[in-house]
């Protein structure tokens, strides 16, 4: 499997838990934007953002291209 094969993979996983956290929990705002330090989704966005910037990185690269 490929690189951005196993980022994606990730990707659908954390997505794949954050619904399973929603359904359980319920979603305030304030947990996803602004969560408080241990919080099951402290980090959450930034850690996805970076997976789905570094997908993005890897699918122009197979392409020879460059988003800058």
């Amino acid at each position: 499997m490929s690189e951005k094969q196993e980022l994606i993979k990730q990707m659908l996983e954390m997505q794949r838990k954050f619904i399973e956290y929603e359904h359980e929990h319920g979603l305030d705002p304030k947990d996803y934007w602004a969560p408080d330090e241990g919080h099951e989704l402290a980090g959450y966005k930034e850690k996805y953002r970076d997976i789905a910037m570094k997908v993005v990185d890897l699918a122009h690269a197979e392409k020879g291209s460059s988003r800058f």
